[in-house]
């Protein structure tokens, strides 16, 4: 094993990534197999779990992809998600919280439950997944080599730019406090708890913004670095804080935005 590969190699690592089929879900999937992780693929859509899963089979990277199809969106979605999981591993290794949606209206319009339904899958989900998985993750960790949970915030979860999607925006904040909080209480127990929290980049729910040219053009000229991301910045920032290379770092939020995060906004933009 070389230099690189002890440090980002996840060789022999079981990794579980909700909504893991499509967009950035998906880089992670790639970027963890790529890897030599086992990954199991979560998303509510058995055909696109299977399908996702063929696809990156088919690059004959050194890991594996499987599909492991539930619904979070519900209480009894996660307890079968975690039941299931207990069922078939004494362990598991790495946890990633990517299912998210969104709501976009509004501030005089925004409906009542556009508040349930985006913060029970994007906070709720997030944080009683870790609560019920919290013995695998214990099962296999070590000082030396800690197991990980990487929740996905946002940009817009560090900005107060409401971008008319209010319920999204407060539910990445919470992602944040919340890695926050449980990487200092998890601590003791090996597991350590960061976040990336991504700006713009090329994925499903970002779709409508990237597809019109017009619209498109302005979201890349509101990102200092001048351009979009693309699956290679999430896969390295993944690989840092799963990998040996990452095992001293719990509690981070890690902005993977083009620089947005530190610049100064002049107007409400288009963000992931």
């Amino acid at each position: 094993m070389n230099y690189f590969e002890k440090l980002f190699s996840l060789a022999g690592k079981t990794a579980l990534v909700t909504g893991g089929s499509s967009g950035i879900g998906r880089m992670i999937v790639e970027g963890l197999v790529m890897a030599g992780a086992h990954v199991l693929i979560v998303s509510r859509k058995r055909e696109a779990c299977e399908q996702t899963a063929d696809e990156i089979n088919a690059i004959g990277a050194p890991g594996h992809a499987r599909s492991f199809p539930a619904d979070i969106s519900t209480q009894d979605g996660v307890a079968s998600l975690v039941a299931a999981t207990k069922s078939e591993f004494e362990a598991l290794d790495i946890l990633v919280n990517n299912a998210g949606r969104t709501w976009g209206a509004s501030f005089d319009s925004f409906p009542y439950d556009a508040w349930d339904r985006v913060l029970s899958v994007n906070l709720t989900a997030m944080f009683t997944l870790i609560q019920g998985l919290l013995p695998l993750l214990k099962a296999g960790a070590r000082a030396e080599d800690p197991s990980r949970v990487i929740n996905l915030g946002s940009i817009v979860g560090s900005q107060p730019l409401g971008n008319n999607a209010y319920s999204y925006a407060a539910s990445k904040a919470g992602v944040h406090h919340i890695t926050r909080i449980l990487a200092n209480e998890l601590a003791a127990s090996h597991v350590t708890v960061n976040a990336l929290a991504p700006g713009p980049f090329e994925s499903r729910m970002m779709a409508f913004a990237t597809s019109d040219a017009a619209r498109r053009a302005r979201l890349i000229a509101s990102v200092p670095l001048g351009r979009l991301g693309i699956p290679s910045d999430i896969a390295a920032a993944l690989l840092y804080l799963c990998g040996a290379g990452g095992s001293y770092v719990s509690g981070a939020v890690l902005p993977i935005d083009g620089g947005k995060h530190v610049s100064i906004p002049t107007g409400a933009s288009d963000d992931e």
